[in-house]
């Protein structure tokens, strides 16, 4: 049995940040309905496409697990069959503008007097304020919530990340807003709304920088590459390629010197002896002018530059492995190309290949997160409005006459 099997998700959702919760909840066994307009469709569907006329990868790639129902709410019938799901569906998520439900009739408090049980679960830009009425992409988020400021290097502009923290990230926060309401409901009987904001999420996953931001009330930061010889002001600077956990780490370069041939390292206390050991250069093992933190903190390049005088020889994947025997830790800089080649992400499930009716085979990521009693698989993304005849029938209980009359009033 999957762990949220039974569960109905009414998913109003598109783009990313509220395709990628939905989607999680379908991999752990929910219903996904995701309610489309009528010949358009998810915009993701049409977009960054690489085959003419097929849904592209930015959409099947968000939205596995599910079944697609046109529906044109803006009709009586329409709303008529919106109500229905939203009296037969635990859950509700949406990421619209502000506001965009109740002008089409559907608020809160109208929800909660059709289903009391209904949870229903919002992901906008930003929480109530000066800014809830913006519009956020996910550059805009990671802007808006502390990452870029803290991303890049001191000499340079702030930087956003390729991982997408805000919209991804902040999907992730609502679905477990929106298990952890689920459970709460099995103690009340009632549901409740779950809002995330793309601003706290990234700003979440940013909490260390807010730490650090207090630090610096008591001194410089000193595990930051501005110490000893750089200035500090009174905000948390770029902190380049050092650790958020206070251990000294570099990217360095590997063998055979292309984009990619990198390896990041960390120099621990208990790992200095084995570094140098490794390099060659055991004469500073137990050198007081090198061997101790303290020592080591105002010539942390130097320090770098000579394992990248021994990194330069290896490969990535042969320094790890030397410095890995010896509990130093690291890790290749790995392409999209390398991870989508490994084979240790396909026998666990996180790279699946997967085959499209259009499209044919595919790769996506698969569920993160392994449960041992309730595994995930992942099924294709549905085609536009694919099960709304299902749907209608099934949840709705429509009968073959009401479902051909609504496809004449154009509601689907």
């Amino acid at each position: 049995m999957k762990a949220l099997e039974g569960v109905k998700i009414l998913d109003m959702t598109h783009v990313q940040s509220g395709p990628t919760c939905t989607q999680l909840l379908a991999w752990f066994g929910a219903d996904v309905i995701k309610v489309e307009r009528p010949g358009v469709g998810d915009v993701t569907r049409q977009q960054l496409r690489d085959i003419p006329d097929v849904d592209s990868l930015y959409f099947t790639m968000l939205n596995a697990n599910k079944r697609s129902i046109t529906l044109n709410t803006k009709t009586e019938k329409g709303k008529a069959i919106f109500t229905k799901l939203i009296e037969s569906c635990d859950v509700m998520v949406e990421n619209f503008a502000p506001g965009a439900l109740d002008r089409m009739g559907f608020s809160w408090q109208r929800i909660q007097e059709i289903n009391p049980r209904m949870i229903y679960a919002s992901i906008k830009g930003f929480g109530p304020g000066a800014y809830e009425e913006c519009k956020v992409y996910e550059n805009v988020a990671q802007c808006t919530g502390g990452s870029a400021s803290t991303t890049g290097f001191d000499d340079g502009p702030p930087i956003v990340t390729g991982a997408q923290i805000g919209d991804s990230g902040t999907g992730l926060h609502a679905a477990l807003g929106i298990v952890t309401a689920l459970f709460h409901r099995e103690k009340t009987g009632r549901g409740q709304r779950v809002e995330c904001a793309m601003q706290d999420g990234v700003l979440n996953l940013c909490r260390v920088k807010l730490r650090d931001q207090q630090r610096l009330a008591h001194g410089p930061l000193k595990e930051y590459p501005q110490y000893p010889n750089g200035t500090f002001s009174d905000e948390v600077p770029r902190a380049g390629h050092a650790s958020g956990g206070g251990q000294p780490g570099h990217v360095l370069q590997c063998a055979p010197g292309g984009p990619n041939d990198y390896i990041y390292v960390i120099i621990q206390p208990p790992g200095w002896a084995p570094l140098m050991q490794i390099i060659g250069r055991e004469d500073l093992m137990d050198d007081p002018e090198w061997s101790t933190p303290e020592a080591r903190l105002p010539k942390l390049e130097s320090c770098f530059h000579l394992i990248e005088g021994w990194t330069v020889t290896k490969t990535k994947f042969e320094a790890m492995e030397i410095l890995n025997a010896h509990n130093v830790p690291c890790g290749p800089v790995l392409s999209m190309k390398e991870l989508a080649e490994e084979q240790s992400l396909r026998a666990t499930g996180t790279v699946v290949e997967v085959d499209h009716p259009k499209r044919g085979k595919y790769l996506t990521v698969g569920n993160p997160i392994k449960l041992s009693d309730s595994p995930s698989d992942v099924r294709r993304s549905p085609l536009l409005g694919e099960h709304t005849e299902e749907i209608l029938k099934e949840v709705v209980g429509f009968s073959d006459e009401e479902v051909a009359e609504a496809r004449d009033e154009g509601a689907v």
